[in-house]
């Protein structure tokens, strides 16, 4: 039986924190530090910032659209960045929003959590607008395989905000999404573990109480949705303010920082995040 999701976030938390860094190797972050705009330095950029990474953090996040703008050279640098991540114990986050229905679903599941899935990933990122009950053949495989899925309920681009803070029969959809979650992590809770397979993707820029968000996992010891934050750094939060924005979710959050990690350069990226985890760290114990 392979661990639980729980066991391993907690592992990783208890390690390194909860900062994690996205690898977002988009066309002017190449540029910018000098990598050409091919699969080769792709492989490069994404390698040198894990080798960086080691010992700092224990959380990274690469954005798979990045690679599969390369197209099948790209995914086979996805694969080989995966496989390296998993190999220096980084619990790695596939940023890929895959929902579908049916077959289509189950081999979505198949590509990203099977026991012999090419990319391999301990936790996945979900859209449920096609229905939350449509993600249960990989919330299934989550289960069973001891990974994870984030699932979108509250994202911080604009464009968002009609879709996600429409009422759905007295709730917003972001926050109907939030219960369907809970009420997945209930149903398929194994043990008594502190984190459930399934979480949350809440955006640390966007105004949560408004959606009804605010502490989603008020009143659980256990089964808690882990939530993923992306919108530090470069969108405009504050790792000083995690308490603020997230209050009693605060320590079940994942603090994902991306563009901003490299603000002193690559080079320097060490010293940067040791400095970031240390600003969360002073605002997670206020």
């Amino acid at each position: 039986m392979p661990d639980t999701f729980s066991r391993k976030l907690e592992t990783a938390f208890g390690k390194h924190g909860q900062l994690c860094v996205g690898i977002d190797p988009h066309a002017e972050l190449l540029d910018e530090h000098g990598f050409e705009q091919t699969p080769e330095g792709l492989y490069n950029f994404s390698m040198q910032m894990l080798e960086k990474l080691v010992g700092v953090v224990g959380l990274v996040k690469p954005q798979v659209s990045f690679y599969e703008k390369f197209g099948s050279r790209g995914f086979a640098v996805l694969e080989s960045v995966l496989l390296e991540a998993n190999k220096a114990g980084f619990l790695v986050i596939a940023d890929a929003k895959r929902g579908d229905i049916g077959t289509t679903m189950s081999a979505y599941t198949t590509a990203w959590l099977d026991k012999d899935a090419p990319f391999i990933c301990d936790a996945l990122t979900v859209n449920p607008f096609l229905g939350v009950g449509s993600l249960l053949p990989a919330v299934t495989a989550s289960v069973e395989r001891g990974k994870g899925l984030f699932v979108l309920s509250a994202t911080s681009n604009p464009e968002a905000t009609k879709l996600q803070s429409a009422n759905l029969a007295g709730l917003s959809v972001a926050k109907a999404i939030a219960e369907e979650v809970a009420e997945l992590n209930k149903q398929t809770a194994q043990s008594k573990t502190i984190f459930g397979s399934v979480g949350l993707v809440l955006g640390a820029t966007v105004d949560l109480p408004s959606l009804g968000l605010s502490n989603v996992n008020h009143g659980l010891a256990h089964h808690k949705a882990p939530i993923l934050a992306p919108g530090f750094g470069a969108q405009g939060a504050k790792l000083s303010d995690a308490r603020a924005i997230f209050g009693s979710d605060a320590d079940s959050v994942i603090y994902a920082i991306s563009r901003s990690a490299l603000r002193d350069g690559l080079h320097n990226l060490g010293k940067t995040i040791q400095s970031d985890k240390e600003e969360l760290v002073q605002a997670l114990t206020k």
